[in-house]
């Protein structure tokens, strides 16, 4: 007993950290020295021992003799004071000396080690603890193998992690678990997938971390069924981790009403579960959904975090909801800037089309990263600030920020859209030995764009041949697009023909294609495409426009009399039209089918859906209040044409978002400079 007192002097422990060597005290000395505590903390904090001090050297250790009987005990205490110090080069000094004498630490000594090398990236010492650890057949002990197989997962040495795991003499959940979470995280999913199901073989129940780690392996509904299944048997659906990994891997697929119905199966409300299934819907692009959530969970008496705020501000750009997305922006004001709130927020205001909101964040922000500067840059080139967004990258490139991906397509948009042909072309040809970029689809799509807008459409069909990728209907649009501009029939008929071939159900293609036809008297050609839209029963989809007028959103699509408001909107429409009939206005009907009479193409158009929007803008919003229009489909010429007229004579500023870009139209100018 004497000796075991002496020993907790020497070096004191705290049991109910180290719980293990309580194992190792015979019951009847427990007691015994449970009324000496006091005494061991007082001798204790009034004497330190060795272990902290600080004058302890490998110089004086070494320099004993090996008889000496203090030599171990010394060697260990300096070993532990600089594994707990993270002191690495001394403590792995310690660890030579130690193998050189066969001289082991304890477990939780040889942990803290191998923390201090991941923390510092020390593989090579990592893999020396290892050996050290393994040397003259020792087999440590199982908890101790799992820090070991966590440290090359770490380290991203899958190899080496399985060969230790194959090793060990016994596996635990925890062995396990770890291989099967670093397979996920390495997508590979086949292998994780393999691992539990030998887990399950050997008797080892998975527990709530292994079905989190294993159900994002889930390469497809199947499997990810018969997960769910496994789950719900074993009572593990209820678990908090388990049913938001669930939420996100039915999200990720797609599967939102299998995910609601998980979501809706919680009997107690937990923030990390509102938080997944408010992201799944946002990610999906059904933003109304996750607004809905949202004020669900808000009404459930939870607050909102920084990972909620960032899904719920993606629901709000998706919709173009600038009021709503400044309603959240409060919200983000109550914690600690963060650099991925910033970025969405950021990506919100510029996808609003507020370019001032977005450089007030932008200018604000105290850690900025290669997003921020790409969003900034894309959102200016989108919104037409053309030139301001190539000063920014040039800023950006001061500072000595690598420009990414998404960095170099925002600057070749700004290049298209400001005319600067040569200067897109040099940035094209030049991204790869610049900034290590590959160009891509994106990439090419804008050049497209560059060249088409220039009028240099053979140019433009020798890059998409060029194209290493297989050109997608995205990159024959931009080529679509740039002929009907400049009325070039052949080579419009020929990128119609691809995308049709890509994107059979295109119904605004076969429109602009029968068009084409139609304007050179190809009447054969006219009927094949109206008869293959008839077959394949393709319809154009019905525009849908949205408008946000005191925090309510108001929807118009075409041929649609719901609103409330509908027959003063229709009037006021037909007394602005014929207005702007007086100062030139003529409809035009090259984006209606051309089997229709001249009157009836003019009906067609006069109650587009972003007309309704717009004229129930004027009547609800203030004279000095921008007018924000959300569209689902590309705004056709017609339209853009009359809110140009509109914008002049009412003196308005207008901003329509359409799938492709933004036009801000204010005194009969439009930001994409009448191309899109």
């Amino acid at each position: 007993m004497n000796l075991i007192c002496n020993s907790l002097i020497s070096k004191p422990t705290n049991f109910k950290t180290c719980p293990l060597l309580l194992l190792r005290i015979k019951p009847e000395h427990y007691y015994a020295m449970k009324t000496i505590s006091s005494k061991v903390v007082k001798k204790f904090i009034t004497k330190p021992p060795s272990l902290l001090s600080s004058t302890a050297s490998l110089t004086s250790i070494a320099s004993f003799n090996v008889s000496n009987k203090a030599f171990p005990s010394s060697l260990l205490d300096d070993f532990t004071k600089f594994c707990y110090q993270r002191d690495l080069p001394r403590a792995m000094q310690a660890l030579e000396l130690m193998h050189t004498h066969c001289i082991r630490a304890d477990c939780i000594t040889y942990s803290e080690l191998i923390k201090c090398c991941l923390a510092r990236r020390a593989i090579q010492h990592g893999k020396r603890i290892h050996v050290h650890l393994i040397s003259n057949g020792h087999v440590p002990k199982t908890f101790l193998i799992n820090i070991l197989i966590n440290m090359y997962v770490k380290f991203g040495l899958l190899h080496d992690a399985q060969d230790v795991f194959d090793k060990m003499p016994d596996r635990n959940v925890v062995s396990w678990t770890t291989m099967i979470s670093a397979y996920s995280a390495a997508k590979l999913n086949d292998k994780a997938l393999e691992f539990l199901v030998l887990m399950l073989r050997e008797g080892v129940r998975p527990n709530m971390f292994t079905y989190s780690s294993v159900l994002r392996a889930c390469d497809g509904l199947f499997n990810l069924r018969q997960l769910h299944c496994c789950i719900i048997k074993i009572g593990l659906d209820s678990d908090v981790f388990v049913r938001s990994a669930l939420i996100d891997v039915y999200s990720r697929w797609g599967e939102l009403e299998n995910a609601l119905r998980v979501f809706d199966e919680m009997v107690t409300g937990d923030l990390v579960v509102w938080s997944s299934i408010i992201a799944g819907f946002a990610q999906n692009s059904d933003g109304d959904e996750a607004l809905r959530l949202f004020k669900r969970m808000k009404r459930a008496g939870f607050l909102a975090q920084q990972t909620t705020l960032t899904s719920v501000l993606r629901a709000c750009t998706g919709l173009a909801l600038l009021e709503l997305g400044r309603q959240v922006h409060v919200h983000v004001l109550k914690y600690d800037q963060d650099l991925i709130l910033n970025n969405a927020l950021l990506d919100m205001y510029c996808k609003c089309g507020s370019l001032e909101d977005a450089n007030a964040v932008f200018v604000r922000m105290v850690e900025k990263d290669v997003i921020s500067w790409s969003t900034m840059i894309a959102g200016l080139a989108q919104n037409g600030y053309s030139k301001e967004a190539l000063k920014l990258f040039e800023s950006m490139k001061v500072l000595g920020i690598k420009p990414n991906y998404v960095t170099i397509v925002g600057v070749l948009f700004a290049c298209s859209h400001a005319g600067l042909v040569e200067e897109g072309l040099y940035y094209f040809h030049s991204m790869k030995e610049l900034f290590g970029i590959d160009p891509g689809r994106e990439h090419y799509g804008c050049m497209i764009d560059l060249l088409g807008r220039a009028g240099r459409l053979s140019e433009a069909v020798d890059l998409i041949n060029e194209m290493e990728c297989e050109p997608d209907a995205v990159t024959w649009r931009a080529l679509l697009n740039a002929c009907r501009v400049h009325r070039n029939v052949d080579v419009a008929i020929h990128a119609a023909k691809q995308i049709l071939r890509l994107d059979p159900q295109d119904a605004g293609t076969y429109v602009l294609l029968s068009n084409i036809y139609a304007n050179t008297q190809r009447w054969n050609d006219v009927a094949e495409v109206r008869r293959t839209m008839t077959n394949r029963g393709i319809k154009k989809e019905p525009g849908c426009s949205w408008i946000e007028v005191s925090k309510q959103i108001h929807a118009f699509i075409l041929g649609d009399r719901s609103h409330p408001q509908i027959r003063e909107i229709n009037i006021q429409l037909n007394q602005l039209i014929y207005k702007l009939m007086g100062v030139g206005y003529v409809p035009d009907t090259n984006f209606v089918l051309q089997d229709l009479e001249g009157e009836q193409m003019q009906d067609s158009l006069r109650y587009h859906s972003e007309k309704l929007a717009i004229v129930f803008g004027l009547m609800s919003l203030p004279r000095g209040q921008t007018i924000r229009i959300r569209k689902n489909l590309r705004i056709c010429g017609d339209c853009h044409l009359f809110t140009k007229l509109l914008a002049k004579m009412e003196q308005r500023i207008i901003v329509i978002r359409d799938p492709v870009r933004y036009h801000h139209f204010q005194d009969g100018l439009c930001s994409c400079g009448d191309f899109w």
